[in-house]
């Protein structure tokens, strides 16, 4: 009878000492924690580092990933574990694959979402492929999400802590990518025990923060990034209520965002207002009340469905949604337009939808994601 060799604890039928596995590390605690395991189970590790933009002028900058501090973190986990690690320098394509689209996009009134891009376009496509070319046989992150193996194929699903879940940023991981794709720290369920982890490994990075913002963006001031990338960006402009009626001026369209209610500058009102609608090609701002906020159908794109069946093969689906990273999943029915389009009807009307935001689609009951789209244009 043919011999099976026995699954390691990645699932792969090969001894755990030929089993080479590259892992995306940030320099933050959870990769360095998931090469460090999987160093110690015996895998053959091989650490890949990102230089995603100009580390020089970001080393004196905390609270983000990616920089020069980092790569050094990165680097010393490696040197203390005894495995080889790589910086690869990707900044031209980063810029040109999530930069540049994060700058049009608030240009153009929308709220991109710039770490889904990241993922989709540099480290599970690019970084990918490299971890291909140096023979791995699979590639692992520190992400939080679960990968799990289905009747038909592998599932994609929510970590086992939904407070570091991270599947609202990964909607558009492929069947393929998911098959080649490892997250060993999935199934944790409280940062403590990645902490934990770190600290029985002696890792410097033990004690570390977590990285908050952007990694481009300092301090979170989006506007003053955008103004540097495209020059002329902040052009003054109205602020109007529902009827066109001019309430205000404003110094950018791309200081404001749907759903905005403090740091308008309309001051002696009866009721408070809300941004509802951003008209970039008009320079204008659009506020009304809470109500107007209210949003039942949205349209999305570009969609990534994990699904066991075609998208189109039935006219609905019943899911349940996500349209923000910090918003519960909601019941929800999508109707396919295409392979790649559909409409989203929220069986509960949501405040403060914006085109660019992820819509992220869930199973009603357990833990699988079945993928997702773009919110691509206003009500």
């Amino acid at each position: 009878m043919p011999y099976d060799p026995p699954l390691n604890s990645l699932g792969l039928p090969k001894p755990v000492e030929e089993t080479r596995v590259v892992v995306a590390m940030s320099g933050g605690v959870d990769s360095s924690v998931v090469a460090a395991e999987l160093a110690r189970e015996g895998y053959d590790v091989v650490g890949v580092t990102l230089q995603l933009y100009d580390h020089g002028a970001a080393l004196a900058k905390k609270g983000a990933c990616c920089a020069g501090r980092d790569i050094h973190d990165a680097r010393r986990v490696a040197e203390d574990m005894g495995f080889p690690h790589y910086v690869l320098d990707y900044e031209s394509h980063f810029r040109e694959s999530v930069i540049d689209e994060f700058a049009d996009a608030y240009l153009a009134g929308a709220t991109p979402v710039p770490c889904i891009r990241c993922n989709e376009r540099v480290k599970f496509r690019d970084l990918l492929e490299t971890a291909r070319d140096l023979g791995a046989d699979c590639m692992a992150t520190g992400h939080y999400i679960q990968r799990k193996d289905g009747l038909h194929r592998p599932e994609l699903h929510r970590a086992a802590d939904p407070v570091r879940d991270q599947s609202y940023f990964l909607f558009s991981t492929t069947r393929e990518q998911l098959a080649f794709l490892r997250f060993p720290l999935g199934h944790l369920t409280t940062k403590a025990e990645t902490r934990a982890l770190a600290a029985r490994h002696g890792l410097s990075v033990a004690d570390k923060p977590d990285s908050q913002d952007i990694c481009f963006v300092p301090d979170g001031n989006y506007a003053a990034v955008i103004e540097k990338l495209r020059p002329g960006a902040a052009d003054p402009g109205e602020i109007v209520d529902l009827e066109g009626r001019p309430l205000g001026t404003h110094d950018g369209v791309i200081h404001y965002t749907i759903g905005q209610r403090r740091g308008l500058g309309i001051g002696g009102l009866v009721e408070p207002l809300y941004v509802v609608r951003l008209d970039p090609d008009q320079r204008r701002v659009i506020v009304g009340p809470k109500e107007a906020l209210a949003t039942r159908r949205v349209p999305v794109r570009e969609i990534n469905w994990l699904g066991d069946q075609p998208f189109t093969s039935q006219p609905e689906w019943e899911l349940h949604v996500k349209l923000r990273s910090t918003r519960p999943p909601a019941p929800a029915i999508l109707r396919p337009v295409s392979e790649t389009e559909a409409e989203v009807e929220l069986l509960s009307p949501e405040q403060g939808v914006s085109p660019g935001q992820a819509c992220v689609f869930y199973a009603p009951e357990g833990s699988r994601v079945f993928g997702g789209g773009w919110i691509w244009k206003g009500r």
